[in-house]
């Protein structure tokens, strides 16, 4: 009898401390769980501001200046009693217009996906072009049957700034100034591929300055 006795109190003891072990065990392996999970959100919150800040730090007006000039001719009749009769005026003008190609970098829109450490572009602001025109009057003609008007100030305005518009589109000022937009944008990708994360334009990855290059020129 008192051998069986003592047999269910070592066999008591033995279960006794297997549950001790595996409590034991259940508590530190919590315990690890609960420090690293810590330390990985206190990582990915810390990466997400630094990504945010160079996002504002990037975020300014990129700008490209350039000069323009041309002559503009400007002829207008006035006829009567059908066209026997035309008194001209006409104008030399010599344009000369600043302009400038921006880019507002605080336009960028993105969203951060910090669980997958992605960085998604969704929104690319167009460029900006500013043309300011001074424009001087040689070798003006008209007659008081035809002189010169505000209308016609404002008409010589009007032309002069579409034809600036004109070389400015065919000229490589909208490109230089896409170049630097592009160099600034590339600080982001360098930031995202330094830590780890991934940087996206539309869903679509980026991986280098060349992929950053094609999808901001379309």
């Amino acid at each position: 009898m008192m051998t069986t006795e003592r047999n269910m109190l070592s066999y008591f003891n033995e279960f006794r401390k297997w549950i001790i072990l595996i409590l034991v065990a259940i508590v530190l392996f919590l315990g690890y769980q609960y420090f690293t999970k810590k330390e990985d959100s206190s990582t990915v919150e810390y990466d997400t501001a630094l990504i945010e800040q160079q996002i504002k730090n990037v975020g300014k007006l990129v700008v490209t200046e350039g000069h323009f000039a041309e002559v503009l001719t400007y002829k207008d009749n006035k006829k009567y009693l059908g066209n026997l009769i035309a008194f001209e005026k006409k104008a030399l003008v010599i344009v000369n217009a600043d302009v400038t190609v921006g880019f507002d970098l605080s336009l960028v829109k993105y969203d951060i996906d910090s669980i997958n450490k992605v960085v998604n572009i969704v929104n690319i602001p167009k460029e900006e072009i500013k043309i300011s025109t001074d424009l001087k009057y040689y070798d003006t003609e008209s007659s008081r049957m035809n002189e010169f008007t505000g209308d016609d100030y404002n008409k010589i305005a009007k032309i002069a700034k579409a034809n600036i518009a004109k070389k400015v589109e065919s000229s490589s000022l909208k490109k230089n100034a896409k170049n630097r937009f592009v160099s600034e944008l590339s600080k982001l990708l360098i930031v995202t591929k330094s830590m780890g994360w991934k940087l996206q334009y539309d869903g679509e990855a980026v991986n280098d300055d060349s992929d950053l290059d094609v999808k901001i020129k379309g």
